[in-house]
């Protein structure tokens, strides 16, 4: 690729762009090491600081990483759920198994707790109300990928204080317990947010690293509410289309 120094785009971003499109389009496949940064900055005609710029915002998007002593690959693909309201809602072991990737989950906690006021105004109960509170670290090949907090009405499903939730669909086993599934969503809002020192130590990032906060209300398939999920995700490794 020819870069324009006199274009309007700076250099840094001409070389991301191409090394994008590069990735895109298959002539980088996915774990694949991209030539070094003395190379590509003679290839691009540029300074290895403008190289250096682009291969860091690349890494940071998730396209590339870097490995220690070995060089920079290409990251696996992020894993891209629809998640609108209105249509059916695919849970993440669907999703990962779309992409050819492995599910995993490890339970970090799980506990009896009183609701809160928008919980109330959901579940339709009243402030004496018990819910189950699960929370898991969900992983794709082994990698972290978000913290799960999910929310259900203790009566139906209080059998999950004794169920193994390791490694398993969490939508699967409401639907064993229950005959009910997550089929839509209402009330969604995600936030960009910090990684705190704990989600820091979980997912294996820095502190303060960015993160994908999601809050929505799960409904049945007849349209009654089921469980509220409050999850964190690692923007670089994971997107939602709406």
């Amino acid at each position: 690729m020819a870069i324009n120094d006199s274009a309007v785009v700076p250099l840094y971003q001409q070389v991301k762009d191409d090394i994008r499109a590069a990735i895109e389009s298959g002539k980088y496949k996915t774990n694949e090491k991209i030539p070094p940064e003395p190379e590509l900055s003679a290839e691009y005609s540029v300074s290895r600081i403008t190289v250096r710029r682009a291969v860091e915002e690349l890494c940071a998007e998730g396209y590339l990483v870097k490995m220690q002593g070995r060089g920079t690959f290409v990251s696996k693909p992020r894993i891209h759920r629809k998640f609108a309201s209105g249509r059916g809602t695919a849970s993440f072991t669907e999703t990962c198994k779309e992409y050819g990737m492995v599910p995993g989950a490890r339970l970090l906690n799980r506990q009896i707790v009183p609701v809160r006021k928008d919980e109330e105004a959901f579940f339709h109960v009243g402030p004496e109300a018990l819910l189950i509170y699960i929370q898991r670290l969900r992983t794709a090949d082994g990698q972290p990928v978000f913290l799960e907090n999910l929310f259900l009405p203790y009566e139906p499903y209080k059998s999950l204080m004794s169920e193994n939730l390791n490694d398993v669909s969490m939508f699967d086993t409401i639907e064993r317990i229950s005959g009910l599934r997550p089929a839509t969503t209402s009330c969604q809002r995600i936030e960009a947010v910090r990684a705190s020192a704990e989600q820091a130590q979980l997912l294996n990032l820095s502190l303060g690293e960015p993160l994908l906060y999601l809050n929505a209300y799960f409904h049945d398939q007849y349209d009654h509410p089921l469980c509220i999920g409050r999850q964190y995700y690692i923007g670089s490794r994971y997107m939602f289309e709406f």
